[in-house]
């Protein structure tokens, strides 16, 4: 059984006991979600179980998505060179952008 789950305007593909990495998650008062954290997603967009698919339009009523937050990182850096050639024109950028690990703990239909 999968579901594919909406969060940070990105879908991903979650099964329970996969780990996935989202755009960062915070809390109600802008602090990254604590390690441990239980949550519940329920932008589903569909589920899947063996031959049996639900789409939702846009979402599957009464489904939800239980994880747990396993860390909170950044990703390596992405370095952003422009260059023009015979103008000594150089700009140089760096970017790292930041992710939150879960872990599907359950997919529930109600």
């Amino acid at each position: 059984m999968y579901a594919i789950i909406r969060t940070g305007n990105r879908q991903y593909r979650a099964e329970v006991g996969s780990i996935i990495d989202i755009e960062r998650l915070n809390s109600a008062n802008g602090d990254p979600l604590p390690f441990d954290h239980k949550i519940e997603i329920t932008d589903v967009l569909m589920i899947a179980d063996g031959d049996q698919t639900v789409i939702g339009q846009p979402n599957v009523s009464g489904a939800t998505v239980k994880a747990t937050v396993v860390s909170q990182y950044r990703a390596k850096k992405v370095i952003v060179f422009k260059y023009r050639q015979r103008t000594k024109f150089r700009r140089k950028r760096g970017h790292r952008h930041y992710y939150t690990r879960i872990r599907i703990d359950d997919i529930a239909v109600v």
